[in-house]
């Protein structure tokens, strides 16, 4: 009688295990709730059961973390620390979370199969073509909170896309329409979810910039061709006293390292300031990673220092390994920082610098050891013919000091 009632009882417990539904392939219109009534949409297409694509404007996104549980998919995101766990539906349509837990962010998400659409567009119409620069303030009215950016557009017919420069980076790949006099732009690339809504005449721009669910600032802009953001190489420099920078960090096999290694003598050397969440910084670690991989006949080595706000060094050091992995860094990456990004705790880890007004920042040093340019900010793909520039004038230079 006992043998009977096992065989029953596994029989019921293999009879209730579910299971795991998985995604279906096809296209998907994603979207994270700002607030009541206004989300952030991405577009995504599922290729397997283990692999989709984000795509925002000419940026494709490849992820190959998927992972499932009972009704539930789990999809981590490349290089970020944040994912995305949403339940199945029986027709496929997704219904769940975008979480950054070190950052203790939670955005409601849902994705809807069989679905290409970005922004739901009631009326195609439109009153202007926003092709072209806007001179931009963000925070225009908070004095301590203004800081100045460049839009650069491109609309054909009433899709829009481009991105807005600043003094420290670009807000990457924007995609989205403008109806009527209203425009929406919004990317998702792991770490940052950014929405832009404005009011638009032929001439101005009054809106509003969303990231994720826990801020926002309003913008003004205004048409101007001719509109040049300051030189990125005069904005951060050495104190009075210094010409040259020292630092000793961990790598990730807990070595400590500095110029002083013998490595770094005698070379042309590039200090990378980032940080593994930071989607700038990823766009300059991919290029200094291709030139770096194109370069071992050359006396140049790079070195990043990662300010990193997880909260232990495992945690960071673990974050570290999957952005060297993801991107196929060789130069080292040592550990600056961790448990905080903040700029004002950066720049008192290398106290010879003025400040740290941006991640990433980019040191040159020269054969002798002497600091010879400061970059501030990195110009990604986004950015289109600044990129382009930024690429020639990196070589360029770095030829000029291998030639010294």
């Amino acid at each position: 009688m006992i043998k009977r009632l096992l065989i029953v009882l596994l029989i019921m417990m293999v009879s209730c295990i579910q299971e795991p539904k998985e995604l279906k392939t096809g296209a998907y219109r994603a979207t994270l709730m700002i607030n009541d009534s206004l989300d952030l949409p991405f577009n995504f297409e599922v290729i397997t059961a283990k692999s989709l694509k984000i795509y925002n404007a000419d940026e494709v996104i490849s992820v190959n973390d998927i992972n499932y549980a009972n009704d539930s998919v789990y999809i981590k995101m490349p290089v970020f620390e944040g994912y995305i766990v949403a339940k199945i539906s029986n027709g496929g349509d997704l219904k769940g979370y975008f979480k950054n837990e070190t950052l203790s962010r939670v955005v409601p998400f849902e994705a809807e199969s069989n679905n290409t659409i970005r922004f739901e567009v009631a009326n195609p119409e439109y009153n202007s073509n926003i092709t072209g620069n806007w001179e931009t303030v963000f925070s225009p009215k908070t004095k301590e909170d203004t800081y100045i950016a460049k839009g650069i557009f491109n609309q054909v017919a009433n899709k829009v896309s481009g991105t807005f420069r600043t003094t420290t980076g670009d807000y990457r790949y924007l995609e989205g329409v403008m109806e009527g006099d209203q425009l929406k732009l919004s990317t998702f690339d792991g770490s940052h979810a950014f929405l832009f809504t404005a009011k638009v005449t032929d001439s101005t721009m009054e809106g509003v910039f969303y990231s994720g669910n826990h801020y926002k600032e309003p913008f003004i802009a205004r048409r101007n061709e001719y509109f040049e953001l300051p030189d990125e190489d005069q904005l951060t420099f050495l104190k009075e006293g210094y010409n040259k920078v020292s630092f000793s960090f961990p790598d990730v096999s807990g070595k400590m390292m500095s110029l002083d290694d013998t490595r770094f003598k005698n070379k042309v050397v590039v200090i990378q300031i980032m940080g593994t969440w930071c989607p700038n910084c990823l766009d300059e670690s991919k290029f200094y990673s291709e030139y770096y991989k194109n370069s071992h006949n050359k006396e140049v080595e790079f070195i990043a220092l990662a300010f990193e706000y997880a909260k232990t060094p495992e945690a960071a050091f673990k974050n570290i390994v999957r952005l060297k992995e993801n991107v196929g860094i060789e130069y080292p990456v040592l550990l600056a920082q961790y448990g905080s990004s903040s700029k004002t705790e950066a720049q008192e880890k290398l106290p010879m610098l003025d400040h740290i007004l941006s991640y990433p920042t980019t040191i040159y040093i020269d054969k002798a050891g002497k600091v010879r340019k400061i970059h501030t900010g990195f110009n990604g793909p986004a950015t289109g013919d600044k990129y382009i520039q930024f690429k020639g004038e990196f070589e360029s230079f770095i030829n000029d000091l291998l030639n010294e």
